[in-house]
């Protein structure tokens, strides 16, 4: 049976933030999934000259921005406070907030990409394939209702209740 090597996260407490997949979402204590329950609708860039065929078919996806996720009630001065978890914001494009809440996962799901592996002359060795988890997420952002319509999201930062 084939194997793999597979390395854990490589650790930089300089910059906790930075995350390398910009597919997963960023809650304060980490990357987290997100559980919808319905469609999103938001723009798709069909604009884009590059992502057209000559018949108007979609020849590759794009990079297209869904929303803005805000944590009303996050408090960065007390970072043992799980008051975060409660409530949960998505602003899809400018007109829908969807409200939603943080769950932990009961089994959590590693997230893992290709390791380039540099050979003895530093050029990158095309052999064997190793991976390397990037993180382990372990909440999952749950939005069970239907989204509401609202103004802009110039107040996005607010809680209205």
């Amino acid at each position: 049976m084939p194997s793999i090597p597979l390395h854990p996260p490589a650790r930089d407490d300089t910059n906790t933030l930075h995350n390398p997949l910009p597919g997963l979402l960023q809650t304060p204590s980490g990357l987290a999934i997100i559980e919808l329950q319905g469609t999103l609708h938001f723009p798709t860039g069909e604009g884009d000259d590059d992502d057209m065929t000559r018949d108007g078919k979609r020849q590759k996806l794009s990079h297209i921005p869904v929303g803005k996720l805000v944590f009303p009630l996050h408090d960065s001065t007390a970072p043992d406070d799980k008051a975060w978890m409660k409530r949960v914001y998505l602003y899809v494009g400018r007109n829908q907030r969807m409200t939603g809440e943080v769950k932990t996962l009961a089994k959590p799901l590693a997230v893992m990409r290709r390791r380039e592996v540099e050979g003895e002359a530093g050029t990158t060795e095309e052999q064997g394939e190793e991976l390397e988890i990037v993180e382990v997420v372990q909440h999952k952002i749950v939005f069970a209702s239907r989204p509401e319509p609202v103004g802009t999201m110039e107040g996005a930062t607010e809680d209205p209740e």
